[in-house]
């Protein structure tokens, strides 16, 4: 042991050439360390850095690709589920009637009530229609007298018309022999095409305002 602390004994840094073997190897692998320490700092470490981020981009394009490859696999059968969409769309689109045909529909309406013998207390559509994104919805309130298994067969007509039309808010109230029904048919038109670009004017109208 003193001889091992003799060596560190009186050296010399301007001739670390000349110190004992333990000296010489402790000061190079201290040499060593500090040029591996500074190596990181001032090299390593933006490209480990980098290393990182590029191992994530590959994970990231990795995913992004699998995803692509199963759409892209796929491709088929997701423009089958578009055009069964489309068809059905159409199909619902038709049970909408246009603008002109809104009157006949209100008649449909009143007749599937006559035909089963009711009575029209209240048919009052509403003074303006609720526009949507591309169809326009007309509440029309109604008040019918009549039988109760008649009443019910006049719901079941309704809902068999060939345009859409739905009951809603529907309140009975019993009246002697016969069965009061109040409640709001709904029906539904499609917009035409100038009315869906004032549609969307008047949207993007709203948008700017509020900007």
């Amino acid at each position: 042991m003193n001889d091992l602390v003799a060596q560190f004994r009186n050296l010399n840094p301007r001739e670390p050439g000349a110190w004992p073997p333990l000296p010489k190897a402790l000061g190079l692998l201290g040499l060593f360390i500090i040029i591996l320490v500074a190596a990181y700092f001032l090299d390593w470490q933006e490209q480990l850095e980098t290393k990182q981020t590029l191992e994530q981009d590959e994970i990231k394009l990795k995913d992004e690709y699998k995803n692509k490859k199963a759409q892209a696999i796929n491709l088929d059968l997701y423009r089958q589920q578009l055009r069964e969409i489309d068809s059905s769309f159409g199909a619902l689109l038709k049970q909408l009637p246009n603008r002109s045909q809104m009157d006949a529909l209100l008649v449909d309406i009143n007749q599937a009530g006559l035909g089963r013998g009711l009575q029209f207390d209240l048919f009052r559509p509403a003074q303006g229609e609720a526009v949507r994104d591309f169809y326009a919805e007309l509440p029309i309130q109604i008040k019918i007298v009549g039988g109760y298994h008649d009443i019910g067969q006049f719901a079941a007509d309704i809902s068999q018309l060939p345009r859409i039309v739905t009951l809603n808010d529907i309140s009975l109230a019993a009246a002697k022999d016969n069965i009061t029904m109040d409640a709001t048919a709904k029906t539904f038109r499609y917009l035409d095409e100038e009315e869906v670009a004032a549609q969307r004017r008047a949207a993007k109208g709203a948008k700017a305002a509020k900007k």
